[in-house]
């Protein structure tokens, strides 16, 4: 495999050949549905308001109605997720996550509280890992391999933050988005699954879909991109995935209060009140139109068998200072993980 440049792509024959799914579990789905549970004051463009110990209370509540309507909807069609939670949530609401795993969905991490890893150093990202997946995974009773840090706060400012999720023990990281935005994105990533490689570690990375159009990346992974933009860009954007190579999934990610029109709105200021809200009263009916028009599993499945395979895939590397080879995700991700 070669050396790739700092912050640069280096492609990787792709064995068109069909690949065994080590898991056992059905891959025939072309798409990766992702939900970031999380109670709607946590977000973002929150960052800076003053939220009430009872306003938090009541979106707490609203969490687990809109969640369940998720878990209906998924139902309904036989369709599987990958749910990443805050550990936050593991602690208060342990049934929930009973629930997600139950009905046959991945539950994977998404921090302990929401917090951004661009804030934390090294050792307090790993205590933040370490306490959500332990949280997670008492709720639950299965292993945590995934995670995605909150507002994909992960990129070349943190680099490090790959081998922390390395060495706790994470079969792959869905936290590098490829496109321009204020708060995030790594635009030179690749679009499709790769090999992300750390200071001293490489990780399997599921990037969130994006619609290559007249040379530049826009973004198409869910949340307000599928409330603001028409359904057919993002049916777009999964079918550019779908082409890219074999196999080639469109992570989309989403959140529960996104599909919770009722609740109460956040005093935002006017481009996070646009970015927030618009579209959320026909979300419900969005993904059920998405659910009819393609397969989903979780994205656990998908990891295995790209994990299979992964000497096919593309690396890309997130500082100068990189291992030369992924020898080390070679020899300790080899295995598929059950869940």
């Amino acid at each position: 495999m070669r050396d790739a440049g700092a912050n640069s792509e280096t492609t990787i024959a792709t064995d068109s050949r069909p690949h065994s799914d080590t898991s056992g579990a059905a891959t025939d789905a072309n798409v990766i549905l992702s939900f970031d549970v999380e109670e709607h004051h946590r977000i973002e463009a929150a960052a800076g308001l003053v939220i009430s110990p009872a306003h938090q209370g009541r979106y707490r509540e609203r969490l687990e109605p809109s969640t369940r309507w998720i878990l209906d909807a998924l139902a309904a069609r036989g369709a599987k997720a990958t749910f990443f939670v805050l550990g936050q949530i593991a602690e208060h609401s342990p049934s929930l996550l009973r629930a997600i795993n139950d009905a046959g969905h991945e539950v994977a991490s998404h921090g302990w509280d929401h917090r951004r890893v661009t804030t934390m150093s090294r050792e307090e990202f790993r205590d933040d890992v370490r306490k959500a997946k332990s949280a997670i995974e008492q709720a639950t009773g299965h292993p945590v391999v995934g995670y995605r840090a909150p507002t994909f706060s992960i990129g070349i400012r943190n680099p490090w933050a790959i081998d922390v999720l390395f060495e706790e023990g994470m079969l792959y990281d869905s936290s590098i988005y490829p496109v321009r935005h204020d708060r995030y994105g790594v635009p030179k990533a690749p679009r499709v699954p790769f090999v992300i490689r750390g200071e001293q570690h490489c990780l399997l990375e599921l990037p969130p879909a994006t619609w290559r159009v007249c040379g530049c990346n826009v973004p198409m992974g869910g949340g307000g991109y599928f409330r603001l933009f028409p359904l057919w860009f993002t049916l777009q954007a999964i079918r550019q995935a779908n082409c890219e190579s074999d196999p080639a999934p469109a992570m989309l990610y989403f959140h529960p209060w996104e599909f919770d029109p009722g609740q109460q709105r956040l005093p935002l200021k006017s481009l996070n009140r646009l970015r927030t809200y618009v579209g959320i009263r026909r979300n419900q009916r969005r993904l059920t139109r998405l659910l009819n028009c393609h397969e989903s599993n979780r994205a656990l499945d998908f990891a295995n068998r790209l994990n299979s395979c992964r000497d096919t895939l593309r690396q890309f590397e997130l500082c100068d200072r990189a291992i030369p080879n992924c020898k080390e995700m070679d020899s300790a991700r080899h295995g598929a993980v059950a869940r």
